[in-house]
């Protein structure tokens, strides 16, 4: 399809892969072209510029479009083009986030949420750590400009080891030149990116803009619409040689990069809602230790809401428990992994957060068979108990080494009986799920210190800290985690503060730490008997009353069991993590109304329907029910019928003299 718009609107020439008279190269990407002088010059007589396939020979005139070509804006306007600022079309604004200005169009053709821009600073700082390890080994160094030399440097203990130190570092500097990599430059041995989701192109353009040591980016989008602003920001933005425009199927366009050497150093994925139908083309199309960055927005499906529609796109059941943040990442996960172990493929994660309303991970995909053997020890099943919250873990294979000899086997199970120990409730059975840690925390802490050395480079830098600081206390060996306000309202008690709850299990002997995930989680190893003994020594402090407690409720079976052990709720200095002692901005605050998943963009264009009308007509609709009286005042359709069997007994109205007066009142 050939999209042609109105002055200063580049035409983006693209090829639909379903189109049966496409002939185009197996990438289907494009740049810009400048073409030779006199091009350009006929170009701006004409008010219009170009985009060709990507190839090394000049640009050459082309013959008139074909008529199944499509002009998306009016040759008319034009003429109005003086009145308006350079490059802007009616009703477009345009839109500053990072180093890039990104024009938008006034109807929502094209999705942008900026509340997930810390979504993509967070993203512009892991690509940089990413570049920095990898191109490091190719003998490229970065260059972020902010960023002191010095804050970068291990200082040795001794003066002895510095001046080897600096020797070793000269010789080596002498025998292998390194290159610097620039902001905004084209690296020849950098990463090749490639963005399948782009809509509006703002993170790839920021890529461009912010991210030194990348070779090529490609901004993918299935709609023309999109593929259009997308070339109109590469031109705005002046990122054309490092920025690649493509209107392709996503899944195609990875799928057709599956080769050795065709393979994507990054792939970012960010859809609306589920990527699930992306990541069996994502685990191939990224290069052996390459970066796959997945962003999912489907937190009613992940969070146990439709655990049978969560296991019919991640191979999963979801449990609507506190602990469903961290339970989402680790099923996503636990997603990408077995899908990679197909392909003899396997996964490292590096860094996945809960935010706002989505998750986000960052992983590394790697080839080995006899790693991907131990990806059934690294699953587990979750046993949750649906009265007290108890859960306990069921690895789903077993793995046992005896020097060099590794043997694998099925485990044995399950950790809990029928009934829940402590309350006498039933479990539910959730998962599988990735059972391993979710975080690098030596790739994590390098990031952190990069943002927390040079805060000025994002405009979020202050909530990245905070977020980083507690991934990097977080118990990495210890998935899930409880909350001490649900513990507290299982026993209908109340909440002991954080850190007397922290210093108990300290005390016995524990380790605890806090979640990301949740402001008044707790993770720990200790084991549900050792938590809910705390808290009844927490209740003989704080009274409940017992006779209003009924005998089969999960209260009254846990307060009629007497402690094992007393537990101590004097606080420790170390119950007070170092991130909340410095008060970092560890959780979003509401950053304006209505600030939370937005709607879809229309296929079609258009003006959608106000959002805060929309919201405000949904507001308080369950405070304002209808009473049983008021429902006598409704006929009953199935007594219309015929069908009604519940006669005097039934709600609604089977008057017969209110049907015919409703009747004459419509």
């Amino acid at each position: 399809m050939l999209v042609r718009t109105a002055r200063l609107l580049p035409i983006i020439v693209v090829s639909h892969p379903l189109h049966p008279s496409c002939t185009r190269s197996a990438t289907h990407t494009f740049r810009w072209s400048l073409g030779s002088a006199a091009a350009a010059a006929a170009a701006t007589r004409r008010g219009l510029r170009s985009m060709e396939p990507l190839n090394t020979t000049p640009e050459v005139p082309t013959a008139k479009p074909p008529a199944e070509y499509v002009s998306l804006v009016p040759t008319d306007m034009a003429a109005d083009e003086e009145t308006r600022p350079a490059g802007l079309l009616p009703g477009e604004t345009v839109v500053k986030e990072g180093k890039a200005a990104i024009l938008f169009p006034s109807a929502n053709e094209v999705f942008y949420n900026p509340v997930q821009e810390f979504n993509r600073d967070l993203t512009c700082a892991v690509l940089t750590e990413f570049a920095r390890e990898v191109l490091a080994q190719r003998g490229v160094k970065l260059v972020v400009p902010g960023e002191r030399e010095s804050e970068r440097v291990v200082v040795s203990l001794t003066e002895e080891t510095d001046e080897a130190d600096v020797q070793t570092e000269q010789k080596n500097g002498a025998e292998a030149p390194t290159v610097n990599a620039l902001v905004g430059e084209r690296c020849e041995h950098g990463l090749r990116v490639l963005e399948g989701l782009s809509a509006s192109g703002l993170r790839s353009v920021r890529f461009a803009l912010e991210v030194p040591g990348l070779q090529s980016v490609t901004a993918n989008d299935f709609s023309a619409k999109a593929a259009a602003l997308i070339g109109r920001n590469v031109d705005y933005n002046g990122v054309g040689h490092l920025l690649r425009a493509s209107c392709r199927d996503a899944s195609m366009l990875m799928y057709e990069m599956r080769g050795k050497k065709e393979r994507y150093d990054v792939i970012d994925l960010d859809p609306y809602g589920s990527p699930a139908s992306f990541l069996d083309a994502a685990v191939q199309a990224v290069s052996e230790g390459g970066l796959l960055c997945i962003t999912c927005t489907d937190m009613a499906v992940m969070a146990g809401n439709s655990g049978e529609t969560c296991y019919s796109k991640y191979g999963s059941v979801s449990i609507k428990a506190k602990y469903c943040h961290e339970m989402a990442l680790r099923i996503i996960l636990h997603s990408l992994d077995q899908r990679a172990g197909v392909y003899q493929r396997y996964i490292q994660p590096l860094l996945a957060v809960s935010v706002d309303f989505y998750i986000r991970v960052f992983v590394r995909i790697f080839t080995g068979q006899a790693t991907v053997k131990n990806s059934a020890s690294k699953q587990a099943l979750v046993y949750n108990c649906v009265g007290c919250g108890s859960f306990h873990l069921q690895r789903m294979g077993r793995r046992s080494s005896n020097g060099k000899h590794v043997k694998y086997s099925p485990a044995t199970g399950p950790p809990v009986g029928p009934e829940c120990e402590h309350c006498g409730q039933r479990h539910q059975l959730g998962g599988p799920i990735w059972a391993e840690p979710i975080h690098d925390v030596a790739f994590v802490q390098k990031v952190l210190s990069a943002v927390s050395g040079n805060p000025s480079r994002f405009g979020t830098s202050k909530r990245i800290e905070g977020m980083l600081s507690m991934v990097t206390e977080e118990l990495d060996d210890v998935p899930l985690y409880y909350t001490v306000d649900s513990l507290s309202s299982t026993i209908h008690c109340n909440t002991p503060p954080l850190l007397q709850f922290r210093s108990a299990l300290l005390h016995a002997g524990h380790r605890v730490s806090l979640s990301h995930a949740c402001k008044n989680g707790i993770k720990t190893d200790a084991p549900p008997a050792v938590i809910w003994d705390i808290m009844r020594c927490w209740e003989k402090t704080n009274p409940v009353k017992r006779e209003k407690l009924s005998e089969t409720s999960p209260a009254f079976k846990i307060l009629s069991t007497e402690p094992g052990s007393e537990a101590c709720f004097t606080v420790r200095e170390d119950a007070n993590p170092q991130s909340r002692k410095r008060h970092l901005t560890r959780f979003q605050e509401n950053p304006q109304a209505f600030w939370g998943p937005k709607a879809r963009a229309k296929a079609g264009g258009g003006i959608v329907t106000d959002l805060q009308d929309k919201s405000k007509k949904c507001q308080n609709k369950r405070k304002n029910q209808i009473t049983d009286s008021e429902l006598k005042n409704i006929h009953c359709k199935r007594f219309k019928q015929g069908t009604c069997t519940h006669g005097d007994r039934c709600c609604y109205s089977h008057d017969p003299e209110q049907t015919t007066e409703q009747k004459t009142t419509e």
